[in-house]
């Protein structure tokens, strides 16, 4: 942790051939707020953040980074435009479309920050 704040790197190298599903729970109440994310070819992938009661309650579909140059999601781009309240014990869930224009994206990574609280 930092300060009060923790992130979470996600990364899956090679050509992605089904869509990732992961799933994890933080040990105390959190806000989402910042979300990076990018494939390293020219084909984004399709992003949603949520909980396991509605998969894109915080991060509804948005197209990943491409070429290397990470996409950012801000307090703007959160569902309702304020960062996502995640209450402790939450099944958070991030999900990408792997092939979300038509070809498979490759090399993603995901990072997000959150802050206790």
């Amino acid at each position: 942790m930092q300060g009060n704040r923790v992130t979470l790197t996600f990364h899956i190298i090679g050509t992605l051939a089904a869509n990732p599903n992961i799933r994890f729970v933080l040990p105390f109440d959190a806000q989402l707020e910042h979300v990076s994310s990018v494939v390293s070819g020219a084909h984004p992938g399709g992003l949603t953040i949520g909980s396991s009661a509605d998969t894109d309650l915080y991060v509804e579909l948005i197209h990943t980074g491409i070429s290397n140059t990470p996409a950012e999601i801000i307090r703007t781009g959160f569902v309702g435009t304020q960062y996502p309240h995640i209450a402790k014990g939450t099944i958070i869930v991030v999900i990408v479309d792997f092939d979300d224009d038509g070809t498979a994206c490759a090399d993603l990574t995901i990072v997000l920050t959150f802050s206790e609280g």
